[in-house]
């Protein structure tokens, strides 16, 4: 069957991802004789769609998983999707309030029994859309954060922290998001630099007429301070020990007091307290006894305490209230500054630091209980890739905050506490059923009904589903002892991003160690940001971000992973640059057209020992390939395996060896030279199966007809054999002398049908002996013959210190030989000169392996050969 001219990847993709799944490639089970590769993803909110950094990360997992599985294990990749409170419940409220529905007008179950609907209806789209990218995922897998299961194994967990002691309910200062009207952790909050105004501010001494100036970028909140603190060490305002200040426009009454805590440069040394507004102002607040004042409802609008402005929104009072200070000689001055301001990960709105009564994990305590959640990551058991990340671990760790686990939202596992409605004061009971809760309620306060019992309003923050996953995936809360939890669990590789390092991966570890007593996975790959060229983080509001699924349509799944693998050094931000999908396709085509090229030949029975050397550098260069691609992939270096592929497909196979081998104009070529073509073309699209899988899945079936199940998704991952380099250097050396003649003929303007000779002075026999064919045949050579002289009126060129000459009679001349032999010397000398400086370097010879000083000493060798053999050739000259 004649092979189509131009390759179609969206025929081709529809069809082998089909098939793929059809014949259940993708599924995995425990087996006993295999060894399990498994990867969990990093599950994308049911929220979401396709954009670049999910195609990263994905491609990167399917690269992963397709060369575990070629290499004979298991492999299983469980997919799924994150139930994502707040965003959800921020499209459910917007899809209610399209249909003229409030959330405020409906019952919980009303909302929720909304939420599922539009869970059904949009949830599964980016696991749809992975497909179309080629993600090899087990989609009968396939799990959601708040499906039964798993819902069981999070209240199940809350439970047993509870009783641990690990979790508590207390007043804390929270950060709270007004839009979504819920508290968020330390790690949902998004720093940002804004432009502010610094406000001076009068406040009144009582009982005299002096004043005191406080610099605050928040004037709106002085209707809660209770306080103005300075440093006990500024002599500028030890008279006013013991006195009290007056909150200007209400008049409150309030404290001066003392406190180191105060920076005596900062502004004016003195610093309004407003503890129910503030982090730090909380912590003054509590060791001074101070009153605090909550102004603020939870939407941002001034409550009634706030005495002024109530009902209206925080920044509409800020306006206000500076507007009204200035006009009663209270705002002495204002100032321009760039200042932090927190903002929610989710709904972008800036976070109130509030007072509020929420549900905790103590997580000091739970790291006296569990210390390898550190150490683990310290010692390499876990590795994080790059390993500079850990660091930033430690260092995350050892200031570690409680996590605030409790949302003021529907969506989401609701926190089994039980109150008694009629006694506040009565602790919560944390029960499995309301049921169960009622019995330990009737120990207490014999009596008690249902009907007096009233569940805890909020929800489970998501991560607390979430860093749950690499276990509740296999059911390990469900049966911890199930065939598929003892199988593939701990999970090898995790891939995600930095910024969740924290979020969820050290939640990970921590939940692997206290519920299973081991790792959750051996090795963490952290990736960068999917920047556009210009360093910029892609975003729809820039408008620099392509939709995944066009650059798909444009150039083909293959030619996008490409793309995307051929910058993305681990833990360095990719700048990508749709010139590389580009690249990719065209990647593709050369493979296509390599492939058509070889189909073309007819074939004659017998062989050729002429292109034996040819084949033989070929192989041995796949040899080598391959053991520097297991290098790369065992350092997690992805770009860089890709590239070694895509040079030894592109440089070595498509450009060099077919042109070595090809027949003459019309001419057949021997059945064993094709055959030994066919078997290195099959074991490139084997190493290419984990980048291109579509492609080379295609032309894999293009070669021979095949059983259903030999296909190149499963088919063995190819062996290095034993490397014999003279092999290498003699060919590449062949190639040098190829392509040196070629400039000669194109500098000379001398046609490849003027036959021209070749003379070489070197000490390598095998050169001539095993490649002279080649280079007789590539650079239209009519002879080859050795020589002990330089040779007058020919172009010279040196590779590692042979010398080549071609005669060329008259048409050379000197002067223009000359100023090539000096660039020649010049670049030599200063590549010896970086050779030497690296070799010089301690550090350097001290770090690196013994190979590498081995090759850095032959390049150092090679040059000075070269460069006595230029100096040698100008003084002939």
């Amino acid at each position: 069957m004649e092979i189509k001219k131009t390759y179609s990847p969206k025929e081709v993709e529809n069809k082998w991802y089909s098939y793929w799944m059809n014949n259940g490639f993708f599924a995995a089970k425990p087996n006993p004789d295999r060894e399990p590769y498994t990867v969990v993803i990093p599950p994308p909110n049911v929220t979401g769609v396709l954009h670049m950094g999910h195609m990263l990360n994905n491609t990167i997992q399917d690269v992963l998983v397709r060369k575990a599985r070629m290499e004979g294990k298991e492999a299983c990749w469980v997919p799924g999707t994150d139930h994502a409170s707040i965003a959800t419940e921020a499209k459910v409220v917007a899809m209610l309030r399209e249909k003229g529905i409030k959330k405020s007008d409906l019952s919980r179950d009303e909302f929720l029994k909304y939420a599922w609907e539009w869970k059904e209806k949009y949830g599964g789209i980016i696991l749809e859309q992975l497909k179309k990218l080629g993600a090899s995922c087990d989609w009968d897998r396939t799990r959601f954060t708040m499906e039964p299961a798993l819902s069981d194994a999070v209240i199940e967990v809350f439970i047993k922290l509870y009783r641990d002691g690990l979790i508590y309910r207390g007043y804390r200062m929270v950060n709270w998001d007004p839009q979504g009207k819920t508290a968020l952790s330390d790690e949902e909050v998004i720093h940002k630099e804004v432009n502010s105004k610094l406000y001076f501010l009068k406040y009144p001494i009582d009982g005299s007429e002096d004043y005191i100036t406080v610099a605050t970028t928040r004037p709106e909140t002085i209707l809660g301070d209770t306080a103005v603190c300075v440093n006990p060490n500024d002599q500028r305002y030890q008279h006013l020990k013991g006195k009290k200040a007056i909150v200007p426009l209400i008049g409150r009454k309030i404290p001066v007091i003392m406190d180191e805590y105060v920076d005596m440069e900062f502004g004016t040394g003195c610093l309004k307290v407003t503890p129910a507004h503030d982090v730090n102002d909380y912590a003054l607040g509590q060791k001074h006894g101070l009153e605090v004042i909550d102004i603020m409802n939870d939407d941002g609008t001034f409550s009634a305490k706030a005495q002024l402005y109530v009902g209206e929104d925080r920044f509409k009072v800020r306006k206000l209230i500076s507007k009204e200070l200035e006009e009663k000689s209270f705002l002495l001055k204002t100032e321009d500054i760039k200042n932090s301001v927190g903002y929610s990960e989710r709904t972008d709105a800036v976070i109130e630091p509030r007072l509020s009564l929420q549900w905790f994990v103590d997580m000091k305590k739970f790291l006296e209980k569990k210390p390898e959640v550190l150490s683990s990551v310290m010692n390499d058991e876990i590795q994080l890739i790059p390993s500079k990340f850990k660091n930033t671990y430690r260092h995350w760790m050892e200031n570690i905050k409680d996590w605030c686990i409790s949302r003021q939202l529907w969506w989401g596992q609701r926190i089994p506490a039980y109150y008694l409605i009629n006694n506040p004061s009565a602790e919560p009971v944390v029960a499995l059923s309301e049921q169960e809760a009622l019995e330990q309620f009737q120990k207490n306060y014999p009596g008690t009904k249902a009907s007096d019992l009233k569940q805890d309003e909020d929800v489970l923050d998501t991560w607390f589903s979430s860093w749950l996953w690499p276990i509740s995936v296999f059911d390990g809360f469900k049966d911890p002892q199930n065939k598929d939890i003892n199988y593939f669990y701990p999970t090898n590789d995790l891939v995600t991003a930095p910024e969740i390092l924290f979020f969820w991966v050290a939640r990970m570890i921590m939940a692997g160690y206290m519920f299973r007593g081991e790792i959750p996975f051996k090795k963490v790959y952290l990736t960068g940001i999917v920047r556009d060229k210009q360093g910029r983080k892609m975003s729809k509001s820039l408008g620099n971000s392509p939709d995944p699924l066009d650059l798909i349509e444009e150039y083909g799944a293959d030619g996008v992973r490409v793309g995307m693998l051929l910058s993305s050094p681990a833990g360095n931000d990719l700048l990508f640059d749709e010139k590389l999908c580009l690249q990719g396709r065209n990647f593709s085509n050369k493979i296509w057209n390599a492939f058509r090229l070889i189909k073309g030949w007819d074939i004659k029975e017998g062989s050729n020992p002429e292109n034996a050397p040819a084949i033989e550098w070929m192989e041995t260069k796949l040899t080598a390939s391959l053991t520097e691609l297991e290098d790369n992939f065992s350092k997690y270096r992805l770009s860089d395996a890709l590239m070694t592929v895509y040079k030894l497909v592109w440089d070595d196979f498509c450009s060099w060896y077919l042109e070595m081998i090809k027949p003459g104009f019309e001419q057949p070529i021997d059945r064993d030279t094709y055959n030994k073509t066919i078997s290195i073309f099959e074991r490139l699209l084997k190493v290419l199966h984990p980048f291109m899988p579509f492609i080379s899945e295609e032309l894999w079936h293009e070669i021979k007809e095949r059983s259903a199940n030999d296909c190149l998704i499963v088919a063995a991952w190819p062996q290095s054999n034993v490397l014999n380099k003279k092999i290498i250097e003699n060919g590449d050396l062949a190639i040098e002398v190829i392509s040196n003649i070629r400039n000669i003929r194109n500098t000379k303007q001398i046609t490849k049908n003027d036959p021209l000779k070749l003379l070489v002075k070197t000490t390598s026999e095998e050169l001539v002996k095993h490649f002279g064919y080649l280079i007789k045949k590539l650079a239209f050579i009519e002879s080859i013959e050795s020589t002990e002289t330089a040779i007058d009126g020919a172009a010279t060129f040196i590779i590692r210190s042979s010398e080549f000459y071609v005669p060329l009679g008259d048409s050379i001349d000197p002067e223009k030989e000359k100023e090539n032999l000096l660039k020649q010397l010049e670049h030599k000398r200063g590549f010896l000169a970086s050779v030497e400086k690296k070799l010089s370097n301690e550090k350097f010879v001290a770090g690196a392996p013994a190979p590498v000083i081995e090759l850095e000493k032959k390049k150092k060798a090679d040059a000075e050969a070269e460069i006595q053999a230029l100096e040698k050739s100008l003084a002939n000259l």
